[in-house]
C-alpha cells in the first residue's frame, strides 16, 4: 500500500502523496481570479481538494483519471477535509500499482458470483430462471457484474460493490419475503428475487471504473433503469415463451425500485414484490452509507462523522458514545456536532400514508439509492 493514504490526511499538517484524480474543474472565483476544484481518490477513500495560485499552468499538466504527485497542507471545511494543494505534477502509469487507487469489496468476487449462481438455480419459476441464466450467462455481464461498483460514490461504492449490494439484498428479501408469507400475504419470492437481482443491472454501463468511478455517456443520457430495463428486452428476444404479463411485472419492478419519482423511478411500485424490492434497496443502501460515513469521515475517536448529504445527517459511532470518556469540557470552546453546509437543516420528506407505515416498519424515513 502506497503512503500516505487520503485517510492519513489530517488537518492541519502538511501533507502529500500520490493520488488517481477522480474529477477536475477549473473555476472562476468572486473576484474573477481562476482556481482549481479537484476530487483525490485512493483505495482507502477520496478527497476534495483546492489549488488557487498557478493554476492556468498546473491544470494543462494532467486530466481525469490521470495519477498525480502533490504538496500540500489539509484543513478542515464545512466539517470535511480540504487537500489545498500548492504543487503537482503528473505521475506515470507504471509509477503506481492500481490496486491502492480503487477501492475494493472485501469479499472474493468470485466467490460472491458463485452465491449469486446458487440463488439462480434455487430460482422455481422456469421462466424466470431461463432469463436470469441468459442475462448472468452472458460472459460480458456475468464480468461487468463481478467488478462494478453499486454507485459513483454514495453506498457500495468499491470495485464488487453492486454484488456485494445485489447479494445482501437477496438476504434481506428471502427473510422478508417468507415472513409476510408467512403472515398470508400472496408475495411471489422467485419474482421478489429476480427483481432484487435484475434492479441495477443497468449499472454496469451507466459508471466507467476502469480508473476512476464516474457515469459514461450512455449512463447520463439514459440512466441504470432505462438501461436495465433495455438489456432485459434484449435477452428476452431469444427467450419467445416468456409471459408477456410476467414480463410486465418484472420491468415494472425494474423502473420502480427507486421507491418515488422524486428519487428517480419513472413509475410508483404497485404490487407486493414491487414494494417489497424498493424498501429493501433503500434499506440496504442507507445501511451501507450509515457504515461508510462512520468508517470514512470521521476521526479516530471521535463520536460524530461528518455532515453526510445523501443521507442529511452526521452519523454517531455508538460503540463511541457508549464507552465511557472525561468528560468533553465546556465554555466557548468546547465542540459541537456541526450542521449541515451553510446551516441548512433538511426539510422532512413527504410520503404516502401506506409508504410511511411500511417506512416506520423498517426504521426508515428517507430514501437514498
Amino acid at each position: 500500500m502506497k503512503s500516505p493514504t487520503v485517510a492519513d490526511l489530517k488537518a492541519g499538517k502538511a501533507n502529500g502523496g500520490l493520488f488517481l484524480v477522480q474529477s477536475k474543474d477549473v473555476r472562476e472565483g468572486k473576484t474573477g481570479k481562476k482556481y482549481m476544484s479537484l476530487t483525490l481518490m485512493d483505495s482507502t477513500g477520496e478527497i476534495d481538494a483546492r489549488m488557487w495560485d498557478n493554476v492556468e499552468t498546473a491544470s494543462v499538466v494532467f486530466e481525469r483519471d490521470d495519477f498525480i504527485r502533490v504538496e500540500g497542507e489539509t484543513q478542515e471545511y464545512q466539517g470535511k477535509q480540504q487537500l489545498i494543494v500548492h504543487r503537482l505534477k503528473k505521475a506515470l502509469d507504471d509509477e503506481v500499482e492500481l490496486k491502492d487507487f480503487l477501492p475494493a469489496s472485501k469479499r472474493d468476487p468470485a466467490e460472491m458470483f458463485a452465491e449469486l449462481q446458487a440463488i439462480v438455480a434455487g430460482i422455481d419459476n422456469v421462466h424466470l430462471k431461463a432469463l436470469l441464466k441468459a442475462i448472468f450467462g452472458d460472459p460480458r455481464i456475468a464480468e461487468a457484474f463481478r467488478t462494478a461498483p453499486a454507485a459513483k460514490s454514495i453506498h457500495h461504492a468499491w470495485l464488487g460493490g453492486l454484488l456485494e449490494h445485489v447479494l445482501s439484498m437477496s438476504e434481506i428479501a428471502r427473510r422478508t419475503g417468507q415472513h409476510y408469507i408467512s403472515a398470508g400475504y400472496p408475495v411471489d419470492l422467485d419474482l421478489l428475487l429476480s427483481g432484487v437481482l435484475l434492479h441495477d443491472i443497468g449499472k454496469i454501463d451507466e459508471l466507467n471504473y476502469a480508473r476512476s468511478f464516474s457515469y459514461s455517456t450512455p449512463g447520463q443520457l439514459l440512466g441504470h433503469i432505462v438501461m436495465g430495463v433495455q438489456m432485459i428486452e434484449e435477452k428476452l428476444r431469444s427467450l419467445p415463451d416468456f409471459p408477456p404479463k410476467l414480463r410486465m411485472l418484472l420491468e415494472h419492478m425494474i423502473l420502480g425500485h427507486h421507491g418515488q419519482i422524486e428519487f428517480g423511478s419513472p413509475k410508483l411500485p404497485v404490487f407486493l414484490e414491487a414494494l417489497l424490492l424498493a424498501q429493501i434497496d433503500n434499506l440496504d443502501s442507507k445501511m451501507a452509507t450509515m457504515l461508510s460515513s462512520l468508517e470514512r469521515d470521521r476521526d479516530p475517536g471521535a463520536e460524530w462523522a461528518g455532515y453526510n448529504p445523501a443521507l442529511e445527517r452526521q452519523v454517531l459511532d455508538k460503540s463511541t458514545f457508549l464507552h465511557d470518556r472525561p468528560a468533553a469540557p465546556q465554555g466557548p470552546g468546547a465542540a459541537t456536532p456541526s450542521k449541515a453546509p451553510n446551516s441548512a437543516q433538511p426539510r422532512p420528506r413527504q410520503a404516502t400514508a401506506i409508504g410511511s407505515a411500511l417506512l416506520a416498519a423498517l426504521g426508515d424515513t428517507e430514501g437514498v439509492h
